[in-house]
C-alpha cells in the first residue's frame, strides 16, 4: 500500500502513532545496540500489537551461523510463538533499518498490517531504496509503511559500527 509519508519522520507526521511510533523505535535502537555488542551488523525489532511488545530481537546471523537471523525475521518468529499463530494480524514492525527483500517478504507472509523502521538502506533496502516490494507485490495483503523515524539516530549506530570496524 503507497503511503505518501514513507520517508518523514515520526515528529512530522500527523496522527495518533507518532509519539508511540518514536518509543517503541527506542526499543528496537536498544536491541541493535545489543547486537553490536554482540559484534553483529546493529540492527533491532520489535513487534507491537494492540499496544504492547509482543517480541524482540536484534540481528544474530553471525552468531546463530545462519543468514536468515535478521532481527527482523528473529522478532517476527518469537512473536508468530508467542501469539500461537503464524500470521500478525494487526500487528507493527519496529526496525531500525529499511528491511531487505526477505524480511519484507516475511512480513508479507505473516500478514503484519504495518512497518515503521528508521534508516534507510539504498543498497539493500526492499520498501522504498532499492526495491518497493510492498508497493509492487501483487498479493491479497498489503503493509503499511512509515520510514524515517529517529532516522538520524538509526544511521548513526549503523555507522559508527562499520567505522570501528574499519579501525
Amino acid at each position: 500500500m503507497k503511503n505518501d509519508h514513507d520517508t518523514l519522520p515520526a515528529e512530522g507526521v500527523a496522527g495518533v502513532h507518532a509519539r508511540d511510533d518514536a518509543l517503541f523505535m527506542d526499543l528496537a535502537l536498544a536491541e541493535a545496540a545489543q547486537a553490536a555488542v554482540a559484534g553483529e551488523v546493529p540492527v533491532g525489532a520489535v513487534v507491537v500489537l494492540d499496544g504492547r511488545v509482543i517480541a524482540r530481537a536484534g540481528n544474530r546471523p553471525i552468531g546463530l551461523k545462519d543468514p536468515t537471523a535478521h532481527a527482523e525475521i528473529l522478532a517476527i518468529r518469537e512473536a508468530a510463538r508467542i501469539m500461537g499463530n503464524y500470521r500478525l494480524p494487526g500487528a507493527t514492525l519496529y526496525t531500525t533499518l529499511e528491511p531487505c527483500p526477505m524480511c519484507a517478504g516475511a512480513m508479507i507472509h505473516a500478514r503484519v498490517r504495518r512497518l515503521v523502521f528508521g534508516a534507510r538502506d539504498p543498497k539493500g533496502g526492499a520498501v522504498v531504496s532499492a526495491a518497493r516490494i510492498f508497493d509492487e507485490y501483487p498479493g491479497n495483503h498489503a503493509v503499511e509503511y512509515l520510514g524515517g523515524v529517529r532516522e538520524e539516530r538509526c544511521a548513526e549506530i549503523l555507522s559508527s559500527f562499520f567505522m570501528q570496524k574499519r579501525l
